[in-house]
């Protein structure tokens, strides 16, 4: 599958960018410049549709971008069920409100089987060159400036492509970052790990169900196919334990609430269990002729699912900046300095505030009467799920609850 190339390179570099990795950061970002005019080649490993690990849950910010694409009514179209309702069970009380913003009432989680293949094929209809099922084995130097790749398709072919600008959108493991040497910085070690599956018969009526339970957590939500998301999360220091019997410890998770358990009794689990357990980072997102976008360049655990709209985010991010490189407006270590920094300053705080959420420790009684005075108002309920949805930023919100509980103690005294 490919598209007509836009703006022709010159003779040393036949395409402006390169971009490894087709999915949520990648497959965007040669859209987007394939839609500014610039010669693109798309290159994955994978042929789509495929699957991945993911989340899948949108939230409205990336509700919002796949708007601002044109892509939105594709992935409505799918058959993913809005969710409009996010429910977060704490034990003794819940927090229950609504994901609304952005022009939105509701979020989705389209499986990235579907997802996916709607954003390849809409960066071949922006003009990008697609190459599906193409390994990407080196990157090429001059010096210490990459100049493209070299790789294989799966019959074998070989090829050697030349770009201005070399774009890693290939995850966690990804070989541009690899080859590049980008330095890692404000780690975090691997907080929790997660066990997935898909399930049939486990209607969850619009709502995005969270169990937190001290020493565990899990969810669920609706996607495509009728089919419900169920994930549980357990910390690292129980995984080597937990690992060897992940079915019965799964079960063993939902049984920690038994309405919950009962639910899940009578439905039927319709694939393999899916696991991970994933680093939290940032890290330098561009350097002589190549940038990292995605979880290329950025990753955090996935209990918030900020992953996908962090994607998009990063993808018009990065698109933009390398626009103004292409087009000569900005040198091309000021544009890309901008993006990063700007990167880092919308997304540090969910990243801490994600860190914490994850280890699931009891909250300090403080925060524990915060909660409960969040889970007693509906506004306050709307606005803490607007938090988890990365619309307001923790800071703010939790600023705001305690300022306002400050208050209402002073008026008791």
């Amino acid at each position: 599958m490919s598209g007509t190339a836009g703006a022709a390179g010159d003779g040393n570099h036949p395409y402006d960018v390169i971009v490894v990795g087709a999915r949520c950061a990648g497959a965007p970002t040669a859209m987007l410049l394939a839609r500014r005019g610039h010669r693109v080649l798309l290159v994955d490993r994978a042929t789509f549709p495929s699957d991945t690990i993911s989340t899948h849950l949108i939230h409205p910010p990336g509700l919002a971008a796949l708007d601002r694409w044109g892509l939105l009514e594709r992935v409505v179209a799918t058959g993913c069920p809005p969710i409009d309702t996010y429910a977060f069970d704490l034990g003794p009380f819940a927090i229950v409100g609504s994901p609304a913003g952005e022009g939105f009432d509701a979020s989705y989680a389209p499986r990235r089987t579907v997802l996916d293949k709607i954003l390849v094929d809409a960066a071949a209809e922006a003009g990008a060159e697609v190459r599906e099922g193409f390994t990407v084995e080196e990157l090429l130097f001059d010096g210490a400036t990459v100049t493209g790749i070299k790789g294989h398709r799966k019959d074998g072919g070989t090829a050697v492509d030349h770009a201005r600008i070399t774009v890693g959108a290939d995850g966690l493991h990804s070989s541009v970052a690899r080859a590049t040497g980008a330095a890692d910085y404000a780690e975090k070690p691997k907080i929790n790990a997660y066990y997935y599956a898909y399930w049939s018969g486990l209607p969850m009526n619009g709502t995005y169900e969270a169990y937190d339970r001290g020493d565990c957590a899990f969810a669920a939500w609706p996607t495509n196919e009728d089919l419900a998301m169920v994930i549980a999360g357990w910390p690292m220091r129980d995984f080597e334990a937990n690992r060897g019997d992940v079915e019965g410890n799964y079960h063993a998770t939902m049984a920690r609430s038994p309405a919950f358990a009962e639910r899940l009794a009578q439905a039927t689990r319709t694939g393999r269990f899916v696991g991970t357990a994933i680093p939290n980072y940032f890290r330098k997102s561009y350097g002589p002729g190549w940038a990292l976008v995605g979880d290329a360049g950025y990753l955090k655990d996935p209990i918030t699912a900020q992953g996908i709209q962090d994607a998009f985010r990063d993808a018009e991010r990065c698109s933009g900046a390398l626009d103004d490189v292409l087009a000569g407006r900005r040198s091309f270590d000021e544009a890309m300095r901008d993006a990063q920094e700007a990167r880092d300053a919308q997304v540090t705080s969910m990243y801490e505030f994600t860190a914490e959420f994850a280890t699931m420790e009891p909250p300090p009684p403080e925060m524990r009467q915060l909660l409960l005075a969040v889970s007693q108002s509906p506004t306050a309920s709307d606005e803490f799920v607007r938090v988890t949805a990365g619309m307001t930023p923790p800071e703010e919100f939790f600023g705001h609850m305690q300022e306002r509980m400050g208050g209402q103690a002073a008026d008791a005294a």
